[in-house]
């Protein structure tokens, strides 16, 4: 691995996607012919990972800008070994995924059931955690693998790895990205020197105490992302769907980055598209020792994330770079 490439560190879920493709969401007791069935590698680590490692190379591989390491768990299943063999496809580094064998229901990949409405590409999720709750604070007291310019966490894994995670982080100098999803209430330490927080609407409105509705209005977004930032956050950004994207940093940048308009098909791993976007852009930033430029990287991610919401499916719906360039 060459050391003068950055490296990302993904700290997070891997699941196997069951997705069914549908006429509408199904009410309560109805029962639904789907038009489609598909099985694909994905979790929200797994799916920040890819994107990582795909918006910064070729098809080919070639010339990377970042390297990407994964750090999760898998089952030793058949599922377990689809998710890897993903991963090592697009170039994530796997070292660090450990392979639970004990029995149990922590030795069974996570498996995610999504339906897809077709009509709006819209999707509802019920995951299964499976192996990726066998993910310790013990197993990041040190973060495994190279040491990372950027360290991306979600909530898929325990919420006591991810604080001890971000501890480990600050005792090393290392930036974190949090995307806090599925949304749960955070502690105060989480926020204090937290260098990136990205979420959308509906977690900003738990983590703020507010109304998802009440974010239909920009002055309540605008609000939100500085008391995110009085807590202690130095960059924040919050996506709006089909309305974009507004960020704001400890800088005094902000502004409103409106959504591209494509035909959905289907909205899976579109914010996890985003982060990997914005995610090669801090990492780029701090090689070649720029101030970071959160507009730049928030207009790259919608611009990505516009590409995976035009297809099916969650990794492989993730553009490389040489299509958004």
């Amino acid at each position: 691995m060459s050391s003068s490439i950055p490296v990302i560190s993904v700290l997070g879920s891997l699941n196997v996607d069951l997705v069914s493709y549908v006429p509408h969401h199904p009410l309560p007791g109805e029962t639904l012919t789907s038009s489609r069935f598909d099985v694909f590698p994905g979790g929200k680590g797994a799916n920040q990972a890819v994107a990582c490692a795909k918006l910064s190379r070729s098809s080919d591989l070639k010339d990377p800008s970042v390297h990407v390491v994964m750090i999760g768990a898998v089952g030793a299943d058949g599922y377990g070994s689809t998710l890897l063999d993903s991963l090592h496809s697009y170039g994530v580094g796997t070292d660090s995924v450990i392979v639970n064998r004990k029995g149990g229901a922590e030795s069974q990949s996570g498996i995610a059931m999504i339906i897809v409405d077709e009509p709006t590409g819209q999707n509802r999720i019920i995951l299964s955690p499976g192996a990726n709750n066998s993910i310790r604070p013990s197993h990041v007291s040190k973060i495994p693998g190279p040491t990372p310019a950027l360290l991306i966490m979600q909530l898929e894994i325990p919420l006591d790895t991810v604080i001890q995670a971000f501890k480990t982080a600050k005792t090393m100098g290392t930036p974190v990205l949090l995307n806090p999803a599925p949304a749960q209430v955070l502690s105060a330490e989480i926020y204090q020197g937290l260098a990136h927080l990205i979420l959308n609407e509906t977690e900003a409105a738990l983590l703020s105490g507010k109304k998802e509705s009440d974010f239909e209005d920009i002055k309540v977004v605008e609000q939100t992302a500085a008391d995110f930032l009085s807590r202690g956050v130095q960059n924040v950004v919050i996506t709006l769907g089909g309305k974009g994207a507004y960020y704001a940093n400890e800088a005094g940048a902000k502004g409103l980055v409106p959504a591209l308009k494509v035909e959905v098909v289907d909205t899976t791993a579109a914010g996890d598209t985003f982060i990997g976007a914005y995610a090669i852009e801090v990492a780029g930033a701090a090689q070649r020792s720029e101030q970071f430029d959160i507009g730049k990287a928030v207009q790259l991610g919608i611009t990505a994330s516009s590409k995976t919401v035009s297809r099916r499916g969650a990794q492989v719906s993730i553009p490389w770079k040489d299509e958004i360039v």
